[in-house]
């Protein structure tokens, strides 16, 4: 099988890669030139091979038309069938796709893409992914296998690079070869480069951004990463004026002189722009100086020995249990001392206390003494001094309240007048009415 080769230099689609067909078109953004592209856009076949480039972004579409095919009842020629179907994509033997892998579909009426820029790490090494598809409808699922064969680029990577923030895109509107091949086509008219690669598309959600409210048809924003062969131009440069660099700061948009050649179908934040000199950066790796802060080397590391001497634990006994205890001892013993030998007794007590304050504590213990012993014998008939002799009316002797045999051990103290048997009912003055 004999491979398309890649596009030659000036083209502006070297972002679709190896492809499995050729694609004529003419953006209007690019000129009135005519360009042919290898796109990798394709129908998606059992077990199919692909062979991206590293370091160019690669895009697979799993087209719902292919696979409604695989799902009983078959649809007969002609027959229109719209059942929801949704993908699930995996490394062969993973739970989940490699890490330079993305994938994304909107519904369950809408093609999956799967899409990411390859790592060097991957060259040679066949990647199989595993498609399997869900109809919603009918709960039947069909699986194909996807192997990626990652092919090294000559000129990977690009010394000059540039990440571009679209704000009115979503990922898979710019994923797109037409929407994208347009995006191109402007950045070569501005940047004018020999070789101009798509490096990397990235939703500005997985940058942090925020999911868009559903009104005016807003977008999440996509960030597109190139790639060129020659030093930026002049009007990428205009970004980075101080003029420019403090419209940003004051979140007002930036003058650019080549953003009408964007604005027609892409609105570009400027503020956000990306460019990175690869010939200017210095490798990261730098030489250790020992000094302070740094420990010698010392060596393999060399483990203990098995024959280890044995160790007297008593003294280590002595210090965790004897000291405390001793101490807790002493504490103990000033405190009883003070607790018991300094007391000074009541004798003590009473020789320092003034007579008279003694006379008068005796008198009240004296006296509570007698009202408690009073309290026990209640049984005893009550005072005739407390006992009404005449009745107030009608001047007859009153017996005795009660008999001699009466419990008065429960009889309260204070009686209400409801409780008192010979008081006299005064008559209640009756108003006067008709009747």
């Amino acid at each position: 099988m004999q491979l398309p080769r890649w596009w030659e230099l000036g083209d502006p689609c070297a972002w679709t890669g190896r492809g499995l067909g050729t694609r004529r078109m003419s953006p209007a953004t690019t000129g009135t030139f005519l360009l042919t592209v290898y796109t990798i856009f394709s129908k998606v076949h059992s077990d199919r091979n692909v062979y991206p480039s590293a370091g160019v972004l690669f895009v697979h579409v799993l087209e719902r038309e292919y696979f409604k095919g695989e799902f009983p009842p078959y649809p007969k020629p002609g027959e229109i069938s719209n059942d929801p179907i949704t993908f699930n994509t995996n490394l062969m033997g993973y739970p989940d796709r490699p890490g330079w892998l993305r994938y994304i579909q909107r519904t369950p009426y809408s093609d999956g893409v799967l899409y990411g820029s390859p790592t060097a790490d991957n060259v040679g090494k066949p990647t199989i992914i595993e498609i399997t598809a869900y109809n919603r409808r009918t709960f039947e699922t069909a699986r194909h296998n996807l192997i990626i064969n990652i092919m090294s680029a000559e000129d990977f990577p690009l010394p000059y690079q540039a990440e571009f923030f679209i704000k009115n895109m979503n990922v898979e509107e710019m994923l797109a070869s037409e929407v994208l091949g347009d995006f191109l086509g402007a950045v070569k008219n501005v940047w004018q480069p020999e070789r101009l690669n798509a490096i990397n598309i990235t939703s500005a959600l997985d940058r942090g951004g925020r999911v868009p409210l559903p009104i005016n048809d807003l977008k999440e924003g996509v960030y597109v990463m190139v790639g060129a062969d020659v030093p930026f131009s002049s009007c990428l440069r205009e970004v980075e004026n101080p003029q420019n660099q403090l419209r940003c700061s004051q979140e007002m948009e930036p003058v650019i002189t080549c953003d009408k050649k964007f604005r027609t179908q892409f609105y570009i934040d400027w503020c956000k722009i990306s460019l990175v000199d690869k010939t200017k950066q210095v490798s990261t790796y730098q030489e250790v100086i020992r000094g302070e802060g740094i420990l010698p080397d010392g060596g393999e590391y060399k483990p203990p020995s098995d024959s280890l001497k044995s160790r007297d634990y008593y003294t280590d006994f002595l210090i965790t249990l004897a000291v405390p205890s001793a101490v807790a001892l002493v504490l103990f013993l000033i405190l009883a001392y003070i607790m018991c030998c300094r007391r000074e007794g009541v004798e003590k007590r009473n020789m320092q206390t003034p007579d008279i304050q003694l006379v008068h504590h005796s008198a009240i213990q004296k006296s509570t003494k007698e009202l408690r012993d009073m309290s026990k014998n209640r049984e005893i008939a009550w005072p005739l001094s407390t006992l009404p002799v005449f009745h107030p009316v009608t001047g007859e002797i009153v017996p005795p309240l009660h008999t001699d045999n009466y419990d008065s051990t429960n009889m309260p103290l204070m009686q209400t007048q409801q409780n008192l048997p010979h008081q006299t009912q005064i008559p209640q003055q009756q108003t006067t009415g008709e009747y």
